[in-house]
């Protein structure tokens, strides 16, 4: 996988590209927002601190957004929940807060890199609401609803189970694989997200339990 890292810092960058390199990908290293919309386009997935040369990296993920769906996973000192959701609704893949754990990284990257390869080709309906997972693509009643690779998928597992209560550690472990921490924000802001963009769809919580995708 070729991997753009965009950091403004020479020796974490350079850590970075280290460590991806001796995992077995090809690794381009960026300081710049405007470095990244310049090159963007020969990576398969972005590590995007949010401290860059030029700009806030927010700011460069929503220029980017604008132009590309290249995955991006955020890789930053900022652990506060604001900076977290902010990254997430720009839309952001993934978000990891400094200092990074290289098997975790790795898993991540890798999760990620299935949600686009469109792995698994199917298409999923429940009453009007059809979810192709192949095509990332998600229609209500024949409408196209806008929503990121990372929704599509966590709304396919909900989907693929309607009526049926799906656990919190079951979605994490089928969107964003075993590493992924059940404590992370990036599940809440992305349900958050599906339950935003889909009004008329029920997605109900089940305390203690999980979570419902009702049927029509």
């Amino acid at each position: 996988m070729r991997v753009l890292v965009t950091e403004d810092d020479a020796s974490v960058s350079a850590a970075l590209a280290g460590a991806l390199t001796r995992a077995g990908h090809t690794c381009d290293r960026v300081a710049s927002g405007g470095a990244l919309l310049q090159q963007h386009q020969g990576a398969d997935i972005v590590l995007l601190d949010l401290g860059l040369e030029d700009m806030d990296g927010l700011t460069a993920l929503e220029q980017l957004r604008e132009v590309s769906e290249i995955p991006v996973i955020v890789v930053t000192a900022r652990g506060d929940e604001r900076s977290t959701v902010h990254a997430l609704r720009l839309g952001a893949d993934d978000y990891l807060v400094k200092p990074v754990r290289l098997h975790e990284l790795l898993a991540r990257l890798a999760a990620v890199a299935r949600r686009y390869a469109g792995l698994v080709t199917h298409r999923i309906e429940t009453g009007d609401l059809v979810v192709d997972e192949t095509e990332r693509r998600v229609t209500h009643r024949g409408m196209a609803v806008a929503v990121t690779p990372t929704e599509c998928a966590l709304l396919a597992v909900l989907a693929r189970h309607a009526g049926t209560v799906v656990s919190r550690q079951q979605l994490l472990d089928a969107v964003w694989g075993d590493a992924y921490s059940s404590t992370s924000r990036a599940f809440d802001v992305h349900l958050a997200g599906l339950r935003q963009k889909l009004p008329m769809v029920r997605i109900t919580t089940i305390r203690g339990r999980g979570f419902r995708l009702e049927r029509p």
